[in-house]
C-alpha cells in the first residue's frame, strides 16, 4: 500500500499536528513494515504562491506557446495530483492557522484541482486520516465558538468533493503552557491532546487493518 503524507505545518518540531501524524504512520509502518510512505512537507519547501494561478491561466495557452513558468506550473500540478490520485491511503496534517486553512494546505488544494478535472474525485473510497490541531477553542460554548472556518471546508473537500473514506482527529488548545493567556485551561487541553493521541494511533491501527 502506497501512503501520502501531506504536513502543513510551520512549527517544526514542536508541532501538534505533526505529532499526530508521526503517531498514525508509527501504528501503520509498526504493523505493515513494508508500506510505501510519500511525504511532502509544504511548511518546510512550500509550493510556490503563484503556481496555482500559472496552472491555471495555462490552459487558455496551446501547449507550444507556454512560458517555462507555465509548463513548470502545469508539471507541478500534475504531479501534485498524480501523488493523491497514486496514493492508497493518505494522513493529512493540516492545522488550522488565523481561524482558516493555511496558505501552504490551500496551495497544494489547489494544485491537486488544477492538475486534475474539475469534480475529480481523486481519493475515491479511500481512507484519508485528516489532522487539524487549532491553538485555542472554538467548541461550543466558548468566546470564540464558530470561528473555525477550516474544518469544514477541508471536510467538504476531501470527503465530498475527492471521495475518501475520512476520519478525522481534531485537537485543540494546543497553545496551552505556550501562551499565558491560556495557562487557566491546562486541564482539559491535556485530556485533549491524550484522546487526540489515542485517535491517531487508532487511526493507525485501521489503516494498517485496511
Amino acid at each position: 500500500m502506497t501512503v501520502l503524507r501531506i504536513d502543513a505545518t510551520i512549527q517544526g518540531p514542536a508541532s501538534a499536528s505533526a505529532a499526530l501524524a508521526d503517531i498514525v504512520t508509527a501504528e501503520l509502518l509498526a504493523a505493515r513494515p513494508g508500506e510505501t510512505l510519500v511525504h511532502r512537507h509544504l511548511g518546510t519547501t512550500p509550493i510556490p504562491a503563484d503556481a496555482w494561478a500559472t496552472a491555471v491561466g495555462s490552459g487558455f495557452t496551446p501547449e507550444a506557446d507556454r512560458t517555462p513558468e507555465q509548463a513548470a506550473a502545469v508539471a507541478l500540478a500534475a504531479e501534485i495530483a498524480g501523488e493523491v490520485r497514486a496514493a492508497e491511503a493518505a494522513v493529512l496534517a493540516l492545522p488550522l492557522y488565523n481561524w482558516g486553512v493555511s496558505q501552504h494546505a490551500k496551495a497544494w488544494i489547489d494544485l491537486v484541482i488544477a492538475g486534475g478535472t474539475p469534480g475529480d474525485a481523486v481519493l475515491a473510497g479511500k481512507p484519508v486520516v485528516l489532522i487539524t490541531t487549532r491553538g485555542g477553542s472554538y467548541a461550543p460554548g466558548t468566546p470564540k465558538e464558530g470561528w473555525d472556518h477550516g474544518i469544514d471546508y477541508l471536510r467538504r473537500i476531501i470527503g465530498e468533493v475527492w471521495g475518501a473514506d475520512l476520519t478525522v482527529i481534531e485537537r485543540e488548545l494546543t497553545l496551552v503552557g505556550v501562551n499565558p493567556a491560556l495557562d487557566a485551561f491546562a486541564e482539559p487541553a491535556a485530556l485533549m491532546r491524550k484522546e487526540a493521541e489515542e485517535a491517531a494511533a487508532a487511526a493507525g491501527r485501521a489503516l494498517a487493518a485496511r
